[in-house]
Parts: structure tokens; sequence; C-alpha cells
């Protein structure tokens, strides 16, 4: 992004973005515990992630899904839900949503995704995008997995559309932050 901040440590209306998210899971009521992974790479985010009743874990900094698959495993988790850092509009309703939606489908694993049309819409980039049932949609970072086959490779999964702001604004970007700045300081409705 070229900010000198830690990612998840950037401010969205005063606040770190991870704080953000943090305070949508705990307030969830369909959230058992919380943990938060960083690596190397985010120390001072480790720090800050200490206040909150979370168990912080260092992963070894392989990459999103490999460090997913390494914190599976180490803590033995049985349903997990995993929630990028830069998702700053996200509440605990939406976060409740989501697992309800994982915990009804019957498969080992659920995708979020939002429409590609609403991520144009709010004047979002995108990397990487696919059809479900003739919409083309795109991944999220957040998604739902049954921790007790990390092992198995691809397992079938749910896609769950959800054409919602708060799940739809990631920031990769500074255009993607000022969106935020904007939605936080006055929401969409």
């Amino acid at each position: 992004m070229g900010v000198s901040e830690e990612k998840p440590l950037v401010q969205v209306g005063g606040k770190p973005v991870i704080e953000r998210v943090l305070d949508s899971l705990l307030n969830a009521k369909r959230v058992d515990s919380v943990v938060v992974a960083v690596s190397e790479s985010t120390p001072r985010t480790a720090v800050f992630a200490s206040r909150f009743p979370v168990n912080v874990v260092e992963t070894p900094g392989n990459g999103y899904i490999e460090d997913m698959q390494f914190l599976v495993k180490q803590l033995k988790l049985g349903k997990v839900l995993t929630v990028a850092a830069d998702i700053p509009l996200i509440t605990a309703e939406v976060v409740d949503e989501i697992v309800e939606r994982y915990e009804c489908c019957g498969k080992p694993a659920l995708a979020v995704v939002a429409p590609l049309e609403t991520k144009l819409r709010l004047g979002l980039g995108l990397e990487y995008s696919f059809d479900v049932a003739g919409k083309t949609v795109v991944p999220v970072g957040i998604n739902a997995i049954d921790g007790r086959r990390i092992d198995e490779g691809e397992l079938e999964q749910d896609i769950f559309v959800l054409d919602m702001v708060e799940v739809a604004v990631n920031i990769n970007t500074i255009d993607e932050l000022r969106l935020a700045e904007r939605l936080v300081a006055k929401p969409e409705n």
C-alpha cells in the first residue's frame, strides 16, 4: 500500500483496522474464541492484539493459506472462521450470519464472496473473480472450514454470496483506504 505502518494497524475512522475486525468478532454471538495470527513481519500488530481477550499466535509467515493451515494444526482447531484483518466495515451481525450459514450448509468449507458489480460500483479493485450460478463474484477474505479436515486438500465448499458493503470493502490500496474512511464517516444505507 505504500504506508509505513503494518497493514492491520492502518487507521480507519481513528481506529486500527484490526481493532474494527476484532470488535466485530468479539461481539459476535456465534464466535467462541478469537485467535490472531501474526508473523515476524507484524510485531507491532502482535503487541496491539495482545490488549484484547484473544490468543495471539506467531505463524511462520509463509503466506495466508499456509499460515492458516499451520495455526489450525498447531491449535487443533475444529470449526474455524478466518477473517482477514483488512475488512474494516464487518459487523458482529454479519459475522453471526456467516457462521450460521456455515453451520447449516452441510459442507466442510465455506467461502464468502461479493458480487463483482458491487465491488465495481464502489470503485474497488480486484485480483480474482469467478462465476457462481451465472453471477461473477469476488472472494472477500472470509472463509470457514472444518479444521479436522485441514490435511485433505481442496474440500467441497459452499459459496455464500453477500451483496453487502460490510464484506465487499477490504483495504489493499490507498484508494480503498480512502473509501473505507468515507464509509465509516457516513455509512452507506
